[in-house]
């Protein structure tokens, strides 16, 4: 008897933790901005041998956590992707030339946000697909109709010719929690599964896919716990 009533309690004593730390989570809407800087690239086939360039990232963001270190992150983004090309050899004397080509795109993520820690500081992971809507493009250049020696130089006067793409992006971060919001600072990788050429048999290019790694920092006000 006296092990049964042991086992009793032992078994309240569970289920009170268990409803207790149920009862301390509370789902979470948070929203507000972000900005950062992107290091985009483009990879070709034919092999295009490129240099680092630099874009900006800048949006809006919703996050609704809906339950303990999980939940959803939603962004609307202007994002500058594209290449920079690295030029050693032309069929003319030029100095310094180069060649960038700046994409921009309406970005929209939906992300899985994973996340560990405590109410003041949470390390976390986002990740999840994407879809971006091609908006317009610019070229700075100094080849003046000079031409890339041994290299493709079709993608030169080659404009976008995808106007949706599609892929996978993520990253870590680190996010810090006051009593005026939340401050986010994430790096992030994204990878297109879709081409900004078309990539048939029959064109130049069998892949045109864009990469680009980016650095953010996003800051949150809660909206409801």
């Amino acid at each position: 008897m006296m092990l049964q009533n042991r086992v009793y309690l032992l078994f309240i004593f569970c289920i009170g933790i268990s409803v207790q730390a149920q009862n301390e989570f509370r789902a979470e809407w948070a929203a507000g901005g972000s900005g950062g800087i992107n290091f985009p690239s483009v990879s070709f086939r034919p092999k295009v041998l490129k240099n680092t360039m630099t874009g900006y990232n800048g949006g809006v963001t919703a996050r609704w956590i809906t339950e303990k270190n999980l939940g959803l992150q939603f962004e609307v983004n202007l994002k500058q992707q594209g290449w920079s090309e690295a030029i050693d050899e032309t069929n003319e004397p030029i100095i310094n030339p180069y060649y960038i080509r700046r994409l921009t795109y309406l970005d929209v993520p939906l992300l899985t946000h994973i996340y560990f820690g405590s109410d003041k500081a949470r390390f976390f992971i986002n990740l999840g697909p994407q879809i971006g809507f091609f908006m317009q493009e610019s070229t700075s250049q100094n080849l003046n109709g000079a031409i890339v020696v041994n290299r493709p130089n079709e993608q030169h006067t080659m404009p976008v010719e995808k106007n949706v793409e599609w892929g996978i992006g993520g990253g870590p971060g680190f996010e810090f929690r006051s009593g005026i919001g939340y401050f986010l600072l994430e790096g992030r990788y994204y990878y297109a599964l879709s081409d900004i050429y078309n990539t048939r048999r029959e064109d130049f290019f069998s892949r045109a896919s864009s990469q680009v790694i980016s650095v953010k920092l996003t800051y949150l006000v809660p909206i409801r716990k």
